[in-house]
């Protein structure tokens, strides 16, 4: 879950503290439009202000990078996920109330729980720590997830998350969440291949009337070795379905990652996140390390 914490897109309608919150990130990113108007020239001023909430606004949370595989958890075993991020270049300073990302450090706690061969249910723990701000709670999030049983014989994997949760709006202007994650893999030869394309949907916030947010995820890995794989995770989000964003409005991220299967209890992968467009936090690294217990 991109976000993940999710708090995507912009109000359409236009309000006073809309207008401000926009103003003083546009400010942060350096977006494509100058919010700065000489005063001699009022008519652009004009202008700007009628345009802005035409224009998206992202608040990232990067909370749990990962690009999800098609299997569930087997029944009646549990894996425990920490998932860290660290931001390095991103967002700055406090707008309108939301911290900004750079130098956050994220840490999520995530339960899954394998109930049957073809259902599990996850749980997430968000926390963000800053310095100045201390380590703070950031909010909860449950997952249940189905999948197309072995038996079946797909040629690909295939399963659906529904992902719904609150996140503090310190943390997130959208305060309460739905993802959509339709996830299809298949392993040809050495190479592993998996899609996420991913439906975000805000009930409370300023994407609210943004509607549906397209959200795709993408991983192309390579096994070098039977306990080493390598490869490119991409995470993006361009916008409504009914009208994709600008390009230098969308979130683009790619990430070089590595994967070490060394034991059938244990999980490791590491990344860096690269931010292509003026919209994404630019720098990041992650961290995934997970134990599953039982049989």
């Amino acid at each position: 879950m991109q976000l993940s914490v999710k708090g995507r897109g912009c109000k359409r309608e236009c309000t006073t503290e809309t207008l401000k919150y926009r103003e003083e990130f546009c400010h942060q990113r350096q977006a494509m439009l100058p919010c700065r108007v000489a005063a001699t020239r009022p008519i652009f001023a004009i202008l700007f202000l009628t345009l802005l909430p035409l224009f998206p606004l992202r608040a990232q949370g990067n909370y749990e990078v990962q690009v999800y595989p098609g299997e569930t958890q087997d029944p009646h075993t549990t894996m425990v996920e920490l998932h860290s991020n660290f931001t390095i270049q991103g967002s700055k300073g406090i707008t309108n109330g939301v911290l900004g990302t750079e130098h956050q450090l994220h840490e999520t706690i995530e339960i899954t729980q394998g109930i049957t061969n073809w259902f599990e249910t996850g749980f997430y723990i968000f926390t963000s720590a800053q310095s100045g701000q201390g380590w703070q709670w950031v909010g909860d999030h449950i997952r249940p997830r189905v999948r197309v049983p072995e038996e079946w014989n797909w040629p690909v994997g295939v399963s659906l998350s529904l992902e719904f949760g609150y996140q503090r709006y310190r943390f997130s202007p959208d305060t309460w969440t739905l993802e959509i994650r339709p996830i299809i893999d298949k392993n040809i030869g050495r190479w592993y291949l998996a899609f996420n394309p991913v439906l975000d949907r805000s009930f409370h916030g300023p994407s609210v009337n943004q509607g549906v947010v397209f959200s795709p995820n993408f991983k192309a890995g390579y096994n070098f070795t039977k306990k080493i794989q390598g490869g490119i995770e991409y995470y993006g989000s361009i916008g409504p379905i009914t009208g994709f964003d600008p390009l230098r409005n969308q979130e683009q991220q790619i990430v070089p990652a590595i994967d070490l299967d060394l034991s059938p209890k244990w999980e490791f992968n590491f990344g860096v996140g690269v931010g292509i467009t003026q919209a994404t936090d630019h720098l990041l690294v992650k961290m995934i390390l997970g134990r599953r217990f039982g049989k």
